[in-house]
């Protein structure tokens, strides 16, 4: 049986059928895509929701549900908390904080930077042992260097001080953040830094003017790294550190609960929140050089 062939306007109708379906169809693909996102999302972030809401809520309300929304926001877990039970307030630990990251931060920065060029650019003996090495200190458990380290540092006189959070940073000893500079640099094209030193740039002005502004993403993530991670780190300070006036405000936390069962939670998350504020602020400003660094350093073996 031969088909009826369609004329031109039940063709355009047939097509414009077609159309509505299909764009039916992908509006229902992407709204059930959206809602599962949404719900995983919340999921996932609802603990951190939770603890913002509680900590705007009274001690005894706390326990009262798992709701987030307080039924009386007050501020009281924010004003005692910022007291503390000692004789400094938590802007001193913040403080102490700042002067653990900063140093720690700039000296990974530098001294990742100039390993990493090393190992990358130029040939000296021993390079592959070298190398090998970061490797192997990347799957060494920090606990085993916990004990040695603690000896170190204790017959050079550096307990409670900031020098065994700093130094070991300032010498590149983050192999991790070395292996990653390596991989990004690998990934970098030579022509600018042959034509720099056609130029007579030395190795120093070259790393500086040529390398330092082609590596900036890596170099984002590797300082958003060590931010978040120096940010949260408790047992280092709590071996190194042992006078409440150096605190920074991992261990000041802890601070924050009694001895007894009486400790007032609220104080607790409302102090967490603080902590956690200027991690979360320094990802997002950067989160797009973080991905940028992240996926660029990966794309080289």
């Amino acid at each position: 049986m031969t088909p009826i062939p369609l004329s031109s306007p039940d063709l355009a109708r047939a097509n414009a059928s077609a159309a509505r379906r299909r764009a039916r169809l992908d509006l229902v693909s992407t709204t059930v895509r959206y809602v599962l996102l949404f719900a995983v999302g919340f999921v996932m972030l609802y603990p951190l929701i939770w603890l913002v809401g509680a900590s705007f809520k009274t001690n005894s309300e706390i326990f009262a549900g798992a709701g987030f929304m307080p039924e009386a926001p007050t501020l009281d877990g924010y004003i005692k908390g910022w007291q503390t039970s000692t004789p400094y307030t938590f802007g001193r630990f913040f403080w102490n904080s700042f002067l653990i990251i900063l140093p720690k931060v700039i000296g990974t920065a530098i001294s990742c930077t100039m390993a990493a060029y090393a190992f990358a650019r130029f040939d000296f003996p021993l390079k592959k042992i070298l190398f090998s090495s970061v490797i192997a200190v990347l799957l060494l458990p920090n606990v085993v260097t916990r004990i040695p380290q603690y000896i170190l540092f204790r017959d050079l006189g550096w307990l409670d001080s900031f020098l065994p959070l700093w130094v070991p940073s300032a010498l590149a000893g983050d192999a991790f953040f070395v292996f990653m500079l390596v991989q990004f640099l690998r990934a970098l094209p030579r022509d600018m830094e042959e034509a720099a030193r056609v130029d007579g740039a030395n190795s120093l002005q070259t790393l500086v003017f040529i390398v330092v502004p082609m590596l900036a993403p890596a170099l984002i993530s590797v300082c958003l790294f060590q931010f978040m991670w120096t940010m949260n780190d408790f047992l280092g300070p709590l071996i190194y550190i042992s006078s409440v006036d150096k605190y920074p405000v991992s261990l000041a936390l802890k601070l924050s609960i009694d001895t007894t069962e009486a400790f007032e939670w609220n104080r607790i998350l409302a102090m967490s929140v603080l902590t956690i504020a200027p991690a979360l602020v320094v990802f997002f400003a950067a989160q797009r050089y973080f991905i940028e660094g992240i996926s660029a350093g990966s794309r080289k073996g």
